[in-house]
């Protein structure tokens, strides 16, 4: 039996890394990382393929396709370290909006690119100091931190009670403060409520659940794209650098380090694309592989992505290599919606470990 992508699935990940070796090279990145451009002219390439519509049913003027293919291209999107809001724009909030039965024109923009949607899960996930959101009468008030897409049109709000509202970027009473991360190819940003108007897309606790477990899942297949590019240029490098009038990756040291990478990184990439495809079809595992998933992604993908680093010499740590840009992707992932402790702490009560 063949457990590798379809034909389909090839294709939708040949025309991504095509577009992005040939659209987002390093020098773009660089230039939104450091503030001279802004993702939307990416995000509307991006928008020219599909993307934003991949998990939008036909019936609602997308693709229709399924989780796997969503991991698909946020591995390619990790691999080319891309600024996009993919994760909120494209995975939860369609996920979210669909399983709410939305059916407005709101789902419509997002698949033509025409509206992005930010998430703020924070308090879903865990309370934070200075921080919390309370509702009276579908008005926030509080402050959500660490907000996935600081240019966003309208924004998911996540409660303690995981009822999801959604919010408009232009409402009276929210202010939005940039923030500023380790990664600089996304943007996040700070909501502060004071009497906003909200929208209560949900009180259920499952819809929650279920879009946050897709939003772990595509951090997961992120990570897998930035540590296999990271394990890449890493064996270039190798291959090409000399000391000793020998290349390094004759050195013994060296090719220790780089087989260690790519043997703790290859199983990875089964357990996301099992995670992806229990998302669809395995209801009763989703949330607990998911959570697994998230936690291991985010351990092999420092140790790699550091690894990597250090096969480079001094060489890794400049700005004209980049390579940067890859560690830092891993390590914000490794943070956002849930750190390595908190998912696994999660599917821990998932499997009755705990109370």
């Amino acid at each position: 039996m063949d457990f590798g992508l379809s034909p389909e699935q090839i294709l939708l990940q040949t025309s991504v890394n095509r577009f992005l070796t040939d659209q987002v090279p390093l020098d773009t990145v660089r230039e939104i990382a450091t503030g001279e451009k802004n993702d939307q002219q990416v995000w509307q390439g991006l928008t020219d393929l599909g993307i934003p519509g991949l998990l939008v049913s036909e019936a609602n003027g997308g693709i229709g396709l399924g989780s796997l293919d969503a991991a698909i291209v946020a591995e390619c999107l990790g691999y080319h370290v891309t600024p996009s809001p993919y994760i909120s724009s494209a995975v939860i909030a369609p996920i979210t909006l669909q399983a709410a039965r939305r059916k407005d024109a709101l789902l419509g923009n997002l698949v033509t690119g025409q509206h992005r949607i930010g998430v703020a899960f924070g308090e879903g996930i865990g309370a934070r100091a200075q921080s919390g959101i309370s509702v009276s009468g579908n008005k926030l008030s509080g402050k959500s931190l660490f907000v996935l897409d600081a240019e966003a049109d309208d924004y998911l709000v996540t409660l303690r009670d995981r009822s999801i509202y959604l919010v408009s970027a232009d409402a009276v009473g929210l202010t939005r403060n940039p923030l500023t991360t380790i990664d600089k190819t996304r943007s996040t940003c700070e909501l502060v409520y004071d009497k906003v108007a909200a929208d209560l897309i949900s009180d259920d606790p499952r819809i929650y659940i279920k879009a946050l477990d897709a939003g772990l899942v595509a951090m997961a297949a992120d990570t897998l794209g930035a540590a296999q590019y990271a394990l890449d240029q890493a064996v270039a490098y190798a291959m090409q650098r000399e000391q000793f009038n020998r290349v390094i990756a004759s050195f013994q040291a060296v090719k220790h380090m780089c087989a260690e990478m790519a043997a703790s990184l290859e199983p990875c990439r089964a357990m996301v694309w099992y995670a992806a495809h229990a998302l669809d079809e395995l209801p009763e595992e989703a949330s607990m592989i998911a959570c697994h998933t998230k936690a291991q992604l985010s351990e092999v993908g420092k140790f790699v992505t550091r690894t990597a680093t250090e096969v480079h010499g001094g060489m890794g740590f400049t700005d004209l290599l980049g390579l940067h840009y890859w560690f830092k992707r891993v390590g914000f992932n490794r943070q956002m919606l849930g750190s390595p402790e908190i998912s696994r702490a999660r599917a821990a009560q998932i499997q009755g470990f705990v109370a």
